[in-house]
C-alpha cells in the first residue's frame, strides 16, 4: 500500500487506517472517530460538565489517547477563548487523535445530532398554530430557564471567587504562575514591580475589582444585552492592563494600544448590521461564536434583544428555544440555530450554526498545537482574570429579563419549584425542564391559561 495526500495535507493509507499528520501519529481512523464523538454527540445531555467528562472518560481513561495533564491544559486553553468551550475541547481532542481532518469529521459528529433535534423541535414548538400540548410544554419549560440561569452562574460563582482571592496572595503577586514562554528580555523602560503593599493589600484589590466586573456583566445583561460583548472585552482589557501595570514597558502598552484599538473597532458594527433577515442572522450567531466569552447563558442576552426586539420570536417563544438548546445533546449553543429558524426558516437555522460554530473549528485547526502555552499565557490568563468574572455576572443578569417574559400566574409557581428542584435539592437541569415541561402539559390539557 501507498499512501495518499487528502484534501487538507492529510496522510492515510488505503481503506482509511491512520498514518501521521506532519511529525506526528495518528491515534485512530476517521471511522473511529466518527463514531466515538457521534456517541457523545447524542448521549451528552447536560451541557458543558457532561460533555467534558465524556471526552475525559473516552480519551484519557478508556483510550489513552491523552494524557491527564495535557487534557487539563486544553479544558483551560479552551476556557480562555471565546465561544462555546466544550464545542472546542471536543474539537481539539479530535484533532489530537486524528489530525485536522480528525478535527473536523469529530467536530461535525459531536456538533449535528443535535442541530438536526433541535431544528426539528424549533419546527414543532414555533410553528403558527402548534398543538395545545406542544404549546402548554413550552410554557411550562420555558417558566424554569430562568432558574436554570441562576444555576449556571450560581456553580460557577464560588470557584471564580476563590481564584479570585488567592491568585495575588502569594509572594509573587498575580502572575506567580509559569513564565509567558512569548516574553521577551526585560524592558529596560519597565517600571516598578506591583506597587500594591503587600499580598494583603493585593488580594484585597484583586477581589473588589472582580466584584465589579461581576456587578459590571450582570447590570449589562439585564439591561444592554447586545452591547454585552463590549462590556466582556472592556472588563478583560481593564484587568490586563492592571495586572501589567508596571510590568510593561513601551513595547507591550503599544501591543496592548493596538488590540484595544482593534476591540474598540467592532462597536460600530453592531448597530450597522440589519440589512437583510440572513445577514442579521449571520451577525447575531457571530458575536455568540467569536465574541462571547464564558459560553452557556452569556449568549442569551445576546441574542434576546435581535430574537424578540426584531419580531423574530415572541419572548414566550425565546424562553421555549432557551429550552430546547438546554435539553437537547450537544452544545447549549444550538440555541442559536432555533432562533435562526425563526427568523428565516430552515435556511436560517442552518446558516446560523455554520457561523456559530465555525469559529471555534478556526482556533483549533490554526491554533491548536499553542494550546499549552496558552494556558500559562499571562495576558490570556489576565484578560480571563477580567472577562471571566462579567461572564458570570452576565449569566446571572440573564435570569431578569428571562423572567419577565413570564405572563401567566403558574408560570411563577413553576419557576419557584424549579428554583429549588435546582439550587436546593441540586438535581439536574434536564430533569428540571422536562419536569416543568410535564406540569405546562398537564395545566394545558386541563383549559389552564397560556401564554398568548
Amino acid at each position: 500500500m501507498h499512501a495518499h495526500r487528502g484534501p487538507f495535507g492529510d496522510k492515510w493509507f488505503n481503506g482509511g487506517v491512520p498514518t501521521r499528520d506532519g511529525d506526528r501519529d495518528y491515534q485512530a481512523g476517521l471511522g473511529t472517530v466518527l463514531r466515538e464523538w457521534g456517541r457523545i454527540g447524542v448521549t451528552g445531555f447536560g451541557g458543558p460538565p457532561t460533555h467534558i467528562a465524556l471526552l475525559r472518560k473516552l480519551c484519557v481513561d478508556r483510550r489513552g489517547w491523552l494524557d491527564a495533564a495535557e487534557f487539563e491544559d486544553a479544558i483551560a486553553a479552551c476556557n480562555l477563548l471565546p465561544g462555546p468551550a466544550s464545542t472546542e475541547l471536543a474539537i481539539f481532542c479530535a484533532w489530537r487523535v486524528r489530525g485536522r481532518l480528525g478535527a473536523i469529521v469529530g467536530g461535525l459528529a459531536f456538533i449535528v445530532p443535535g442541530l438536526i433535534v433541535i431544528l426539528f423541535l424549533a419546527a414543532l414548538f414555533l410553528a403558527g398554530s402548534p398543538p395545545l400540548w406542544v404549546r402548554g410544554a413550552g410554557a411550562g419549560a420555558g417558566a424554569a430557564v430562568a432558574a436554570v440561569a441562576v444555576q449556571a452562574g450560581w456553580t460557577l460563582l464560588v470557584p471564580s471567587w476563590k481564584r479570585a482571592s488567592a491568585r495575588d496572595a502569594g509572594p509573587a503577586g498575580g502572575d506567580a504562575g509559569p513564565a509567558d514562554p512569548d516574553a521577551g528580555p526585560a524592558d529596560p523602560d519597565a517600571g516598578p514591580a506591583d506597587p500594591d503593599a503587600g499580598p494583603a493589600g493585593r488580594a484585597r484589590a484583586a477581589r473588589i475589582r472582580w466584584t465589579a466586573y461581576l456587578v459590571a456583566g450582570a447590570a449589562s445583561a439585564a439591561t444592554i444585552g447586545p452591547w454585552l460583548v463590549l462590556v466582556l472585552l472592556g472588563c478583560g482589557l481593564i484587568e490586563l492592563a492592571v495586572r501589567q501595570r508596571g510590568r510593561a514597558g513601551p513595547r507591550q502598552w503599544r501591543w496592548l494600544g493596538r488590540r484595544s484599538a482593534g476591540m474598540a473597532a467592532i462597536a460600530p458594527l453592531f448597530p450597522a448590521v440589519g440589512g437583510g433577515v440572513l445577514a442579521s442572522v449571520a451577525w447575531v450567531a457571530f458575536k455568540v461564536g467569536a465574541l462571547s466569552f464564558g459560553g452557556g447563558f452569556v449568549i442569551i442576552p445576546l441574542m434576546q434583544a435581535d430574537a424578540v426586539g426584531r419580531h423574530w420570536m415572541t419572548g414566550a417563544q425565546f424562553l421555549n428555544a432557551v429550552a430546547l438548546g438546554q435539553i437537547t445533546p450537544g452544545p447549549v449553543v444550538q440555541t442559536v440555530a432555533a432562533v435562526g429558524y425563526a427568523a428565516a426558516g430552515l435556511p436560517g437555522g442552518l446558516l446560523a450554526s455554520a457561523v456559530a460554530f465555525t469559529p471555534s473549528f478556526a482556533f483549533v485547526l490554526v491554533g491548536g498545537r499553542y494550546f499549552s502555552r496558552l494556558r500559562g499565557n499571562r495576558y490570556a490568563q489576565s484578560f480571563l482574570d477580567g472577562s471571566g468574572p462579567a461572564a458570570i455576572g452576565a449569566i446571572l443578569g440573564s435570569a431578569i429579563p428571562l423572567a419577565r417574559e413570564l405572563s401567566v400566574g403558574w408560570q411563577f409557581a413553576v419557576l419557584g419549584a424549579a428554583a429549588v428542584l435546582l439550587l436546593a435539592l441540586r438535581r439536574g437541569v434536564v430533569l428540571t425542564l422536562l419536569s416543568a415541561a410535564a406540569t405546562g402539559v398537564i395545566i394545558a390539557l386541563a383549559g389552564g391559561p397560556l401564554p398568548g
